[in-house]
């Protein structure tokens, strides 16, 4: 091989590696974001960032004005509410509403109160266990007819409790437990979307393994649900039961239906009933405004306690299997 023919050879090389460098600094430029922004998005999540942003802050002054400007009247005297800006606190009078709330009516509040307590505590707890096991077992035990079943309560969610009241009131006066702690405590105990949650939550997070080790062992199917399922199931139980307790103490118009003597009413009929006499009685705004306000302690302090298990309860069956 002689001189010249080698000269091409070196040429051609020296020629790729030139095209070679500039090809990569070519695509170093383009892959190098704009100074001035233009690169296409790099200027959309700052923009929505800030939407999104202004949206949630509006949406949560939504809910927590009204419980700002409850806690301010629940401070003042009736002369006070209508004299002065609903938004800024006057003459501290906590302690006389709270003692006037307490003690009128020889303390039918606090009948009230506990009535509210059982409705909404017990109805969550029995709701969210029959939930647990109608879930589990539409999502766990293969039968003729389990989709359908699943797809007819499932329509329940779609059917408002409005429509289900006077008729239900009709059966419960047949059945002679209207106007009873029943005929507001029965209809507490069922949740559609409850049963809709935990037969979702059970498919992703009770593995079936598990299930037939507990079967292995020689474990009841009661026991295996008990001990095992639960433990799995627990953030989709509090969620239920988070949701029964908040739509069951917030419930007005199925007690209305039911009930008519006032030692059976929750706090909502309560407070309905001293709202109706202020025309006649001043007085009675104190008493409302500070019965609102200790009405929603108790929600507050479950979502507190509760928001943890709330927030995974929501999330985690969508993200597992």
């Amino acid at each position: 091989m002689t001189a010249t023919e080698i000269r091409p050879t070196a040429g051609e090389a020296a020629e790729k590696a030139e095209q070679k460098r500039l090809a990569q600094a070519a695509e170093a430029k383009v892959s190098r974001p704009s100074k001035a922004g233009s690169t296409p998005g790099a200027g959309s999540k700052p923009a929505t960032r800030i939407i999104v942003t202004a949206i949630l802050t509006v949406v949560a002054l939504y809910f927590l004005v009204p419980v700002y400007y409850i806690v301010v009247a629940a401070t003042k005297t009736t002369a006070d509410l209508f004299s002065t800006n609903g938004f800024l606190f006057a003459n501290m009078n906590l302690w006389q509403n709270l003692t006037m709330v307490f003690t009128y009516d020889d303390g039918i509040f606090v009948r009230w109160f506990l009535n509210s307590v059982l409705y909404a505590g017990v109805g969550a707890l029995i709701a969210t266990y029959f939930a647990a096991a109608g879930g589990y077992a539409l999502a766990k035990y293969k039968f003729k007819g389990s989709n359908l079943v699943f797809g007819t309560i499932l329509g329940g969610v779609l059917v408002p409790g409005t429509a289900t009241a006077l008729p239900l009131f009709l059966l419960f006066s047949t059945m002679g437990i209207a106007n009873t702690y029943w005929s507001v405590l029965i209809p507490s105990l069922v949740s559609p979307f409850g049963l809709f949650l935990c037969r979702i939550y059970a498919q992703a997070s009770v593995e079936d393994a598990v299930i037939e080790s507990g079967r292995i062992d020689g474990a009841s199917e009661l026991r295996i649900f008990h001990t095992l399922a639960l433990r799995s199931m627990t953030p989709a139980l509090v969620t239920v039961f988070l949701f029964q307790l908040v739509g069951i103490w917030n419930n007005y118009f199925l007690p209305l239906i039911m009930l008519a003597d006032d030692k059976l009413y929750p706090i909502t009929l309560g407070l309905n009933n001293w709202r109706s006499q202020v025309d006649r009685l001043p007085e009675f705004y104190q008493l409302t405004t500070g019965g609102v306000l200790v009405s929603i302690i108790p929600l507050i302090a479950a979502m507190i306690v509760l928001q943890k298990f709330w927030r995974g309860g929501l999330t985690d069956g969508a993200v597992k299997g």
